[in-house]
């Protein structure tokens, strides 16, 4: 199974869903880094691309060529802002930009932004076709499958935005007021599937090559988009890319490996955020070391402490103590 936006080929059928606070550069070159193909930025308010706001400016501090393939995600509810920081984000390299119709969180729907959108299919479209009419690069789209259960109209949006010119679609198989509870239904995917002639992608609850696998199937999608799953393995991406491409998949990381990837982040931490980095780098360290002899003492230590000679120490020590069979999932 291979995966083309709009002619554009990609290196996998697995691409890493954009995750506020997570999906940073650091973490984007993480995937890149153990072979994972399309990346997504963390979600961009597209007003503060417009006023240059520097923490959300952070967020596209890159090199968009040397990422390539990198979409970068855009969030808002006024057509004109949202199409004119398209332009500056194509400008920056962008392969595609992505439209987000499907953030949860109430400080984006509180204004109109995110899934929100999905309650107004005139501005959703108003957005669609500004920022379509805006770039040369291909547009994709991100959305649930709708507001609540009474308002399932994902399929609906998904042909308004095939007309509008959008050339692919993640669909995360959640309404917005379940957040993140539940299950992601994977079979209602499918209806998203057969209303366009679009790639769709499946998005959520997606940990492993057995729960992508089912994705697919119940699905019908054209490939999968991971999120959470990736958190402290960012090798899944390309596992899943191999597993889709009906290749061999290539080995979860040794714990030597795990450890040289790890301080690869954690590195890249460091240069991106500087002071900031170790308080920042808590969660990754965590997810690196979930589910291996040690990972509560190492913890304890990156939540208590910012100095990066300190914390690196516990990192080396870490793994230095880990037998070459504690590899865990």
């Amino acid at each position: 199974m291979s995966l083309a936006i709009d002619g554009n080929i990609l290196p996998h059928a697995a691409i890493l869903a954009p995750m506020s606070g997570v999906t940073d550069w650091p973490f984007r070159r993480a995937v890149r880094r153990c072979g994972g193909g399309l990346v997504v930025t963390e979600m961009i308010a597209s007003a503060a691309v417009l006023r240059d706001v520097k923490s959300e400016m952070r967020k596209l501090r890159t090199e968009a060529i040397a990422e390539a393939p990198l979409s970068i995600q855009l969030a808002g509810w006024e057509p004109p802002v949202m199409a004119e920081a398209a332009k500056i984000c194509a400008d920056l390299g962008a392969s595609f930009i992505d439209i987000n119709m499907g953030c949860p969180a109430k400080k984006v729907t509180g204004k109109l932004s995110g899934s929100a959108l999905m309650r107004d299919p005139h501005l959703a479209g108003a957005i669609m076709a500004a920022v379509v009419d805006a770039v040369d690069v291909p547009v994709t789209l991100k959305m649930r499958l709708g507001w609540d259960d009474d308002s399932l109209n994902a399929p609906q949006l998904a042909k308004m935005a095939e007309n509008a010119g959008i050339k692919m679609l993640a669909i995360h198989g959640r309404t917005r007021c379940q957040m993140y509870n539940g299950a992601a239904d994977w079979a209602k995917i499918a209806d998203v599937v057969a209303a366009v002639d679009i790639p769709v992608v499946a998005n959520g609850d997606i940990t492993c090559l057995d729960t992508m696998q089912k994705a697919i199937e119940q699905s019908g999608a054209a490939g999968v988009m991971i999120g959470r799953g990736a958190q402290g393995r960012p090798w899944l991406l390309a596992q899943a890319g191999d597993f889709l491409a009906g290749q061999a998949v290539r080995p979860t990381p040794s714990i030597g490996m795990r450890h040289h990837l790890m301080r690869a982040h954690l590195d890249d931490m460091l240069s991106h955020y500087g002071t900031a980095a170790m308080r920042l780098a808590r969660k990754h360290i965590a997810w690196y070391a979930h589910g291996l002899p040690g990972a509560a003492e190492l913890r304890d230590i990156a939540n208590n402490n910012t100095d990066a000679a300190m914390v690196f120490a516990a990192v080396d020590e870490f793994f230095e103590a880990l037998d070459p069979s504690d590899v865990a999932a």
